[in-house]
């Protein structure tokens, strides 16, 4: 796989995280709840590896790169949660994403 779509992968897989990170703190059904967390778990382990491979995990990625991935997570995720809205879903707070973006790209050590 080639570094645009090793990106692309990561990007995916860890907007998928936060999505249903937001989607876990607006639901209070614990089954639910449960499965929102395994799909956290699975997305962020493979967003994990897809960020292993971009570079060595101990070097930094280039400013414009974070940006980059930072931009394109958010809105993937702001997409992906407003049409959970128009489906019904409801307690959804989108001012978590920022926050949460920054906590998955810290702890990927992207930023």
């Amino acid at each position: 796989m080639n570094r645009n779509k090793l990106t692309e992968a990561f990007i995916s897989n860890l907007a998928n995280a936060v999505i249903h990170e937001v989607l876990e703190k607006a639901i209070d059904k614990e089954e639910i709840s449960q499965a929102y967390n395994k799909e956290i778990r699975n997305s962020s382990e493979i967003a994990k590896k897809y960020r292993e491979k971009i570079n060595p995990v101990n070097r930094s990625l280039p400013e414009t790169d974070i940006e980059e991935i930072k931009r394109k997570i958010i809105n993937k995720v702001n997409s992906e949660l407003k049409l959970r809205i128009n489906k019904g879903y409801e307690n959804i707070n989108l001012l978590l994403v920022d926050e949460l973006v920054d906590k998955y790209l810290k702890e990927m050590k992207v930023s």
